[in-house]
Order: C-alpha cells, then structure tokens, then sequence
C-alpha cells in the first residue's frame, strides 16, 4: 500500500496561452514517469472515472496530473454552445502546454510522460503526442475517438493502448479505423460489457489495471541516471 503522506494531492495553476488552467498533480516517491489526463467532452479534472483511474495509477507508483482543459468561463459557454469540446486542436495545445510546464518543475523534468485520454480528450492527447515525441512516451485511451486526431495518428510515436467497451459499439469501429494510420507499437483491448463511460461493475478496474501495466512497461526517466531534487 502507498503511503499516504507520499502521495499527497497539490492544486497547481498551469499557464496555457492567455488562460491559466487549475489541476491537481500527485507526484509519487520512485516515480519514473507521470500520467496526464486529458478528459473527455463535457468533463473536467473532477471526473470521477479519472480520478479512480488515478488513484489506481498512483498505487502503482505512477505520478498525475489532473487538470481542466477548459476555463470554468470556457466550460459555462461549451454547455450553451458545444464548440470547445470537440476543438481538438485547443485541446492538445493545452496538454502540450502542461507537459511543457511539468519539464519546468524541479520535481517533474526527469519523469517520462504519458497521456491517459477519455472521449474526446483520446483525440486531443495522441495529437499532443505527435507535437512532444521526445517527451511523450505512451498513451492511453479509454473509450477515446483516435479518429479526431486525424493527419497527426502517423506522426504520433508513442506506444499507444485503446481501451474500448464491448457493448460501445460505434467507438470500436472508429478505434479500428483510426489504427490503420498509427505508425507506432499500438494495441486495442475490448472491456466486455462495458458501454462508454466504464459505469458496469468491476469495467473501470479493468482499465486501470490494463493503463497501469502499459505505463509501467512504457514510461521512464526521461534523462537516463536523472533523479528528482526536491
């Protein structure tokens, strides 16, 4: 079991463009790496199934950072309107921001990256992984939309795991599509059924357990010998 005290959860402020984004980063003893998470549409860092996926992660000895994609001005006027959501390109923006902002941070420049997208949030983080390739080192997607990456899915070179539910039906097919143009080491895992957002007993467990075992094969020191100093 982690030791609490080891794990503590500190509010950070990332800068992002003209915007300043909340999170929250936990960042383990011994970690080799750190997640971002990148939520779906509608969502925020507050997401329940984010953060059950987190806290998995980090009994694992994974360091996260959960942080809202959107302002919360941004998040009101998405409810109205709906734009924001599915504005892949400012999603990813913002993710390659906050891992800019984590290689600033003494405790964080040594960690390997990865990114744990959901919904839309798969999209936008396999895009950011194209944009950072020496930083990137995995990604996760739970029931994601690789599909909205578009022209970026060849460039993207981190190992890549989509993790779909069985009874989603419709985003197994765009998952298997958008596969046919990832270049790099990539799998697709099927939860049976599960629907889209994990909610059936023991789905969500699944998923943790398959995004820690990916992030622990794929994700290390980003300087090889670095150690954290603070």
């Amino acid at each position: 079991m982690v030791n609490e005290s080891k794990t503590r959860e500190v509010p950070v402020r990332i800068p992002s463009g003209l915007v300043i984004l909340d999170g929250d980063l936990v960042v383990t003893e011994g970690a080799q790496g750190i997640v971002v998470f990148a939520h779906g549409s509608g969502s925020s860092r507050q997401s329940p199934r984010n953060r059950y996926v987190a806290s998995q992660l980090q009994a694992g000895g994974l360091a996260t950072l959960l942080f809202d994609l959107l302002t919360p001005d941004e998040e009101r006027a998405d409810l109205r309107t709906g734009h924001l959501r599915f504005d892949i390109g400012l999603l990813a923006r913002r993710l390659v921001d906050a891992t800019d902002w984590l290689q600033q941070r003494d405790d964080t420049r040594q960690l390997g990256v990865g990114y744990f997208g959901a919904s839309t949030g798969g999209g936008a983080a396999l895009v950011a992984a194209a944009e950072r390739p020496e930083r990137v080192q995995a990604v996760v997607s739970r029931g994601g939309r690789p599909d909205l990456a578009g022209s970026a899915l060849p460039r993207v070179q981190a190992p890549t795991l989509l993790i779909v539910g069985g009874a989603d039906t419709p985003v197994i097919q765009m998952n298997r599509d958008a596969m046919a143009y990832l270049r790099s080491p990539h799998e697709i895992q099927i939860v049976p059924g599960a629907t889209h957002l994990f909610e059936e007993p023991g789905t969500l467990e699944q998923v943790s357990s398959l995004a820690r075992d990916w992030f622990q094969q794929y994700l290390h020191f980003a300087a090889e010998g670095a150690r954290r100093t603070a």
